[in-house]
């Protein structure tokens, strides 16, 4: 059975992106050596990324054009866009998939490496919803935005979270991993 994981840098505030779409220009911040090491394992640790279609949008339109170890894996692994609207997906080895809850119900009961959804805040409180995220991967940044997109959206109930790790790393930021109680 592969984990789902939620991987997500916000600010301090908790904004996953800025005002306007794809508005990441705080993830600099954090960025360095030893968050650059956890991305490499991160995504040798996968076999699968999942993404809403803004976030497809944003990651197709930068990852092919770059170079090195994390753009080399960012371009190779499978991926899957959730969209009701988009028709066609370019990036390489992607595919789209219309009901993100079953499909990813299915890819959970599937045996494979983990599977990360990373950005895609709607697509993340869908699965936060359905109970289909294994664990909760957050980068804290050390900046304040004020506003923008809040990663975690309003939600019916309240889901409670046990701490597996808090990662302080050179840069400022804090890698927190949680996974949900199970009752």
């Amino acid at each position: 059975m592969r984990k789902i994981i939620m991987w997500n840098m916000v600010t301090l505030d908790g904004y996953f992106e800025g005002n306007a779409k794809w508005d990441i220009d705080f993830h600099t911040t954090g960025w360095g050596e030893e968050l650059e090491q956890l991305s490499t394992e991160q995504l040798e640790a996968a076999d699968m990324l999942l993404f809403g279609h803004t976030t497809y949008e944003g990651m197709a339109g930068f990852w092919p054009s770059q170079t090195g170890d994390v753009a080399d894996l960012m371009n190779a692994i499978p991926k899957v866009v959730f969209s009701h609207s988009l028709e066609q997906a370019t990036w390489n080895n992607t595919r789209i998939a219309r009901d993100a809850d079953t499909e990813v119900g299915r890819l959970r009961q599937e045996d494979g490496k983990d599977v990360y959804v990373f950005g895609s805040a709607d697509l993340s409180a869908s699965l936060t919803q359905a109970g289909l995220f294994d664990e909760y991967r957050i980068g804290v940044n050390p900046i304040l935005l004020g506003s923008g997109n809040p990663l975690f959206k309003p939600m019916s109930t309240s889901l409670k979270l046990k701490l597996l790790e808090a990662r302080p790393l050179n840069s400022g930021c804090v890698i927190l991993r949680y996974a949900p109680l199970k009752d």
